[in-house]
């Protein structure tokens, strides 16, 4: 009876002008059925068949009234990468020049602020861009029903029912799919490189990135980004009546949600946890738990739904762990630009408490050499760093802006 009571409360306090009832499994199905089918053979960064997934995705913006970005004349936001270090491995090759094609809608609420919803619609296509966990992957269909067909999916219904009438929130909403993340989060990070966003506009960024396989007996889920504004820790746990949440307060991880908070936008990641099929020809449709997938979306709703009381959210710098697996005996405690083309390593974040930042490196700088070894791009920073030992001290030199500088970063 009491638990019966306090649910209600909550629902009552966190109606407001969205409908989370009206979260659709009907439609979730429909979009992972598209994605994740053998037809689109695993949606590879820049490949025709992400080019299928990407047009479905307008068709659904079509359907649902979601307008074009202002400035813009088209739903797509197409680039080129040269392919660098994947987030998700030890592989360290560069590829050639790369295509992908972010597709961006916008929710026009004529207010001051603005919201992000986001996920990645991109995958590991026929599994020879070195990613798979599959040990021979080359020319097997990783169709990524989890990830991240789940989270575009939920993107995709959130989005109608942020575009219906019977949402009025005094916030514009941004609806991005991004290309590129499995090959280093690039769709995002080109995304906010190209809009040059204003976070003093933005007021937070919300990520689904696996969202299709919650426990039902655990009820499970990791939020991100606890710790990128104050309001998060009054806010986000009293919306939550089924879950047991996991926090991390990180900002940068492995997912999209990191692009944003580097721009200083505060965000939070949904993530439902890691499974066996991750990465390998396995993920498939008939895994997905729909249900609990509905449960996730309702949840962030009813949070989207509580920042209506705080026009403008209070961004926090949190301290940020190392994302990845490393084979390195020390770290430096950087983030690497992946999508950066010119000569160097360019610093997208440092990790406070780290070597790097003791040193007094910052968020823009170019390394250009690691003492006396020439650093032209990642696998140059990656050989140095795999050849320094703890104790050691580097002279490390930088460029900033016009000037240039060497630091020594002890480890």
């Amino acid at each position: 009876m009491k638990r019966n009571f306090i649910l209600f409360i909550v629902a009552f306090l966190f109606a407001g002008n969205i409908d989370a009832q009206s979260v659709s499994i009907k439609n979730i199905k429909k979009h992972i059925a598209y994605l994740a089918a053998d037809s689109l053979h695993g949606r590879g960064t820049g490949t025709t068949d992400e080019g299928n997934a990407a047009e479905y995705i307008v068709k659904v913006f079509k359907q649902n009234k979601i307008g074009f970005l202002p400035g813009s004349d088209s739903y797509f936001q197409a680039f080129t990468f040269k392919e660098n270090k994947n987030p998700h491995s030890e592989d360290t090759t560069v590829g050639a020049i790369r295509h992908g094609k972010n597709v961006v809608g916008y929710i026009d609420n004529h207010a001051a602020q603005t919201i992000v919803i986001g996920a990645h619609y991109d995958h590991l296509g026929m599994g020879y861009d070195h990613n798979s966990l599959d040990p021979n992957p080359e020319g097997k269909i990783h169709n990524g029903a989890d990830d991240n067909a789940s989270g575009t999916s939920g993107v995709l219904e959130l989005s109608r029912i942020l575009a219906s009438k019977k949402s009025k929130l005094p916030f514009n909403v941004i609806v991005c799919l991004f290309s590129g993340e499995e090959l280093g989060l690039v769709g995002s990070k080109k995304f906010v490189a190209a809009n040059k966003l204003d976070s003093s506009k933005i007021n937070y960024m919300l990520n689904f990135d696996m969202i299709g396989r919650m426990n039902d007996t655990t009820k499970s889920l990791l939020v991100m980004g606890y710790g990128t504004a104050l309001e998060w820790g009054q806010m986000v746990p009293s919306c939550n009546t089924i879950f047991h949440i996991k926090y991390d307060s990180a900002g940068i991880g492995p997912s999209d949600y990191a692009s944003f908070y580097l721009e200083n936008i505060p965000v939070l990641g949904f993530f439902t946890g890691q499974h066996s099929d991750y990465h390998k020809p396995t993920d498939d449709i008939d895994k997905i738990n729909f249900k609990g997938e509905k449960e996730v979306l309702e949840f962030a709703l009813r949070i989207i739904s509580a920042t209506e009381k705080f026009p403008k959210m209070k961004f926090s710098k949190t301290s940020n762990k190392e994302t990845g697996r490393s084979k390195y005996k020390v770290s430096m405690g950087v983030m690497p630009d992946y999508v950066y083309d010119g000569k160097g390593l360019r610093i997208d974040g440092v990790t406070d408490g780290k070597p790097a930042a003791a040193a007094g490196l910052k968020k823009g700088d170019i390394i250009t050499h690691f003492d006396d070894f020439e650093i032209a791009d990642i696998q140059d920073y990656m050989k140095a760093l795999g050849n320094t030992k703890k104790g050691d001290t580097k002279k490390v030199t930088i460029l900033r802006g016009t000037e240039t500088l060497v630091l020594e970063v002890k480890f």
